[in-house]
Order: C-alpha cells, then structure tokens, then sequence
C-alpha cells in the first residue's frame, strides 16, 4: 500500500505538473523564468565577493579625494601668480601706459584751445586793422569833399577836383575811350598837367576813395587808370615823374611780377585800397588821373 501510496502520489504529482505546464502562458512562464534567474544569482553573489566590492569603492573615493586635493593645489598656486606674479606686472604696465596716453592726449587738446585762441586774437586784430583802415579812408574821403566843395570853383577848373592841395581829373566817363599810357599823358600835358604822382598814404586813400565812388557796375571794361609811375629808366626801380624814386608803394598780391615786358603802373578798382596796384604793358588801353597845381584864388 505504500508503494502503490507513494506511486500514485507521483503520478499525481507528475499529472499535477504536467497540467500546470501547459495552464501557464507565456507572461507566466517569463516571470518565473525572472524570478529563478534572480534566485540563482543571489545564491551565486557570496559573502567575500560583497566585499571586494566595497573595497573598490572606496579606493575609487580616495583616487577621487586625491584629484580634487590636486585641483586644489593647482588653483591655488594659480591664485598666487595672479595676485602676487607676473600677471599684476604686466597689468601695471599697461595701466601705466593708458594713463601717460591719457596724459598726452589731455595736453594736446590744451595746446589746440591755446592755438586756437591765438588764432582768434590774431583774426580780431586784423578785423580791428581793417576796419581802422576802412575809417581812414571814410575820413580822408570827407576831407578831400570838404575843399572841393568850397574851394574847387576857385582853384581848379571845371572838371576838375580839387583835394590835397592839387587839382586833379579822372576820366570816369564812358565818353573817353581808353588810352596808352603814353596818349594819357599827351592828354594831361595839353591841360597843363601830367599823370597823377601819388606819393602819400593820404593821396592814396583820397584817390582811391574817389574812383570807387565814381565805380559803375555795369562798366564791363578794364577798371585801371594811369598814374605818373614807370621803370622805364633801369628795370625794377619805379619813379614818378617828377623823378623821385617810390618809397610807398600799394601793390596788390604778386605784384609787380613784370610778365610781357611791363614798365608803366596803373591804379585799380578793388575792395582793399592798398592791394590796388599793378604793373602793365605801357601799349595797355586804360583810363588816367591827371594832376595840376591848383591855380591863385585871385
């Protein structure tokens, strides 16, 4: 009874297993499969193999303690240089040369408001010089009116003006054609009179003040005229006629230059009285001033 016990057992549990097989599915027998794998594993890791393991950690700690410690190091003998080496040098060096840049630059820019301010001064001088000037000539224009007015009838003929102590006549009218130099003075000398001889700074002014009042804008032609003044004799030494040498002369800028043989000298129209000069060919055809001394009151 035993055995036939114990062999139905068996085949029960032989039949019971075999219907349990085939009951499983596939996700069952998966997780089973799972579970006896992560048996057999536990049952594989043993004691001694556990600890091996935390031995390995903690070398990798202090191979990690280690480089960190020797990071540390490094930043810090790094920190060194920068503050204390050669780093902070080169820094002050450079800030040094920024600041004498600086320092140059502010200079400059003084020395410019300086020159400038120079330049402003000298600029206001010459206005004040030119404006002196232009009073000169107002003033000289007036005393050259003043006379004429009162004493032209009786010192100078019809036509004629009378200013400085002479009597002088310009020929402002379209009327008169232009002339040579040479037929301009055969015009003054028939009249009793020769080419003007302007030898005074207030001559000057008094006849230049005069021709420019005198100035038609629409006159389209030359706007010189002929003065008593040539280097005829030696080239370069200018004389009036009178034979005295020039001592004051009103040339304008490059003048005289001499270009095509230019031995007379003639007055012309211009803002600036004293830039009013210019050497030209004696043939030139321009207009004239003659002067004569003025005749007796009686």
């Amino acid at each position: 009874m035993e055995e036939g016990e114990n062999s139905g057992v068996t085949f029960d549990g032989s039949y019971k297993k075999m219907i349990y097989q085939e009951d499983f599915s596939e996700d069952d027998h998966t997780l089973y499969s799972y579970q006896e794998k992560q048996q057999v594993s536990m049952l594989m890791v043993r004691p001694g193999s556990r600890l091996n393991h935390h031995k390995l950690l903690t070398v990798s700690l202090a191979v990690l303690a280690v480089v960190l410690l020797a990071v540390d190091v490094g930043l810090g003998v790094y920190y060194n240089k920068l503050t204390d080496g050669q780093v902070i040098t080169d820094i002050s060096i450079e800030v040094a040369k920024l600041k004498a840049s600086y320092n140059t630059i502010i200079q400059s820019r003084d020395e410019a408001k300086k020159q400038l301010a120079r330049e402003l001064g000298e600029q206001q001088l010459t206005k004040w010089e030119i404006m002196d000037d232009q009073i000169h000539i107002e003033i000289s224009a007036l005393k050259s009116h003043i006379p004429m007015l009162k004493e032209g009838c009786r010192y100078c003929l019809p036509g004629w003006t009378f200013m400085n102590s002479a009597c002088y006549y310009f020929t402002l009218s379209d009327d008169i054609l232009r002339r040579s130099w040479n037929d301009a003075r055969e015009f003054c000398k028939i009249r009793g009179s020769d080419l003007a001889v302007i030898d005074s700074r207030e001559k000057h002014l008094a006849i230049t003040s005069l021709t420019n009042g005198y100035n038609d804008p629409q006159n389209t032609g030359p706007r010189g005229f002929w003065i008593g003044l040539r280097d005829t004799e030696e080239e370069g030494t200018w004389k009036w006629l009178d034979g005295t040498r020039l001592t004051e002369g009103y040339w304008n800028d490059g003048e005289p230059n001499n270009v095509g043989n230019e031995d007379c000298v003639a007055t012309f129209l211009r803002s600036n009285p004293f830039k009013a000069w210019n050497d030209a060919p004696c043939s030139y055809h321009l207009k004239w001033i003659c002067q004569r001394p003025p005749r007796s009151a009686n």
